[in-house]
């Protein structure tokens, strides 16, 4: 059976979404979904002019589209965590259900568990009983390892590595080619910084880079709590 899929996002990771559907599509006798198109409230022209490239429908905004009370599973190939939260919240309170795309080229280990929304792209390892919370995004040859714990709205950036027994609050964010140590945690709405070395806990809503990854900024979020 075929399920109809829409893609939230019509950005860089939107249309990697799309690859990952249609390697998925390519890779089995019956295809499990059918594109009917990608949604996103501002999307840019050049993004446009992509989409039409590849002859993938452009849908509209978001109520555009809840609006036609189109039966369908979504994805949100959106990277930044925060605004996959709100677009999800938003879609899951119209009754929508969240699909799960993982390409055929990627490697997951036994004993896992992976989310509705999470999204696995080409080249990415995910070694045994790892845990892939709700709308994970695990880029391009990024790998986890053994036993560690991502949780909701987690994103790995290409050529990360996680490793093992690591557990990721929901929402950090972990930049490209940056490496996690073993058993190490990181808060909540953290980010990493792109090629940084993470040898010590990251607490919740702080940005930390470099080698050996420090605390550069605090986000936003914790801005306000440490003001009150």
């Amino acid at each position: 059976m075929t399920t109809p899929i829409v893609v939230v996002g019509a950005g860089g990771f939107g249309r990697e979404t799309l690859d990952v559907i249609e390697a998925v599509n390519r890779s089995l006798a019956s295809p499990p979904f059918a594109i009917l198109g990608v949604v996103d409230d501002a999307p840019p022209e050049m993004s446009l002019k992509r989409l039409a490239d590849r002859d993938i429908a452009y849908l509209g905004s978001i109520d555009d589209w809840l609006a036609t009370n189109s039966p369908a599973v979504y994805l949100i190939g959106v990277g930044a965590p925060a605004v996959r939260r709100r677009i999800d919240a938003i879609l899951s309170a119209a009754g929508l259900s969240a699909a799960i795309a993982i390409h055929p080229s990627a490697v997951i280990g036994s004993m896992g568990s992976i989310g509705d929304g999470a999204i696995v792209c080409a080249g990415a390892q995910i070694s045994t009983n790892v845990t892939l919370g709700r709308h994970t995004h695990v880029n391009p040859n990024a790998t986890i390892g053994h036993d560690s714990v991502l949780e909701d709205f987690v994103s790995i950036n290409p050529n990360a590595t996680v490793s093992g027994d690591c557990h990721l609050e929901s929402g950090t964010y972990i930049g490209s080619s940056s490496v996690i140590l073993q058993g190490l945690r990181t808060g909540q709405g953290s980010t990493v910084g792109a090629a940084a070395c993470v040898v010590r806990d990251v607490p919740a809503w702080t940005v930390v880079t470099g080698v050996p990854a420090a605390v550069r900024d605090v986000g936003r979020n914790q801005k306000t709590a440490l003001a009150r």
